[in-house]
């Protein structure tokens, strides 16, 4: 937790005010869907989240970091819906939502963490709801850098642990939330772009 809040208080906008691609590409999903509200699970200073309101969905966010949550709010309004805490501690509502957006955050969870955080986000979603999750690959410079703390999986950059995702390690971890489609997608790291639906019945 305290690398998130230093890191947010330090940088701010890190990323920039930009929404990822990841998120674009998630919306005109959720659109062909009629997604109607959005549960974003690390939700950071809301940079992705406007792409959704835009296209008038309501969001609800997770977060870690009261600075980030600071900062959305600065941008989606002070109103808007943001629960303060870690995602591994899931569900903080029992509201079931259209869609799930879930960006660069999973691959930061160990083996049971990341099955829960899965788990936890298809048990959220309505029958007929959608989820986009984005998740590193090993195809990142930064695979194999840093102390191997378990397969695939190593701490670098100061402490941030990092899980290195394969093709066998995304069907493994998604097969059991309506995993759909597994696209590439290049940000500022080469992710895998997973979308999963909930099956009605």
């Amino acid at each position: 937790m305290e690398f998130w809040e230093s890191a947010f208080r330090d940088k701010q906008e890190m990323w920039g005010p930009e929404p990822a691609q990841a998120a674009l590409i998630a919306k005109e999903y959720f659109m062909e869907h009629g997604v109607k509200d959005v549960l974003i699970p690390g939700i950071g200073y809301g940079r992705n989240a406007q792409v959704f309101i835009n296209a008038g969905m309501s969001v609800t966010g997770i977060e870690i970091s009261a600075t980030a949550i600071a900062l959305a709010k600065k941008h989606l309004g002070e109103d808007s819906r943001i629960h303060h805490g870690s995602v591994t501690d899931m569900p903080f509502d029992n509201k079931e939502y259209d869609g799930i957006f879930c960006y660069a955050l999973i691959h930061l969870l160990d083996e049971q963490e990341r099955k829960k955080l899965v788990r936890d986000c298809f048990n959220q979603l309505k029958e007929g709801g959608c989820m986009v999750f984005t998740a590193i690959t090993k195809e990142a410079a930064t695979y194999g850098q840093g102390k191997l703390i378990g397969k695939d999986r190593y701490e670098q950059f100061g402490g941030v642990r990092v899980f290195f995702y394969d093709d066998e390690s995304i069907q493994e971890e998604f097969k059991e939330a309506g995993l759909i489609e597994v696209n590439k997608i290049t940000e500022n790291f080469p992710f895998y772009l997973v979308k999963g639906k909930k099956q009605p019945g």
